[in-house]
């Protein structure tokens, strides 16, 4: 499970864990942080944990973060809503993240 996560964790610069689809969030903080992302121009990509208990149960451990959504940049947790929020008030961790090319 360990490789399955750590793959899934690495399948983009980043990559969100979320409850939904982009364009079904299914909790309203899925909903924030994918209108954070998009107002953003955030290239990423995600995984629905509802669709997948092992995954949903799993990564808590891994990442040792109990709550989602749960955001990884370059292959390291950021954390949740909160935190993203709070890194995203800083220009030079905005230029960090991947943008959708126009």
């Amino acid at each position: 499970l360990d490789k399955r996560l750590a793959s899934l964790i690495n399948q983009s610069r980043l990559m969100i864990f979320i409850k939904g689809e982009p364009d079904a969030p299914k909790c309203g903080f899925t909903r924030q942080l994918l209108e954070l992302l998009k107002d953003l121009k955030a290239d990423f990509s995600s995984f629905d944990i509802l669709s997948d208990e092992q995954v949903r149960q799993g990564l808590k451990e891994y990442s040792k973060w109990p709550t989602y959504p749960q955001i990884y940049l370059d292959g390291e947790l950021l954390g949740g809503l909160d935190v993203f929020r709070e890194e995203i008030s800083d220009k030079s961790f905005v230029e960090k993240l991947p943008k959708i090319s126009s």
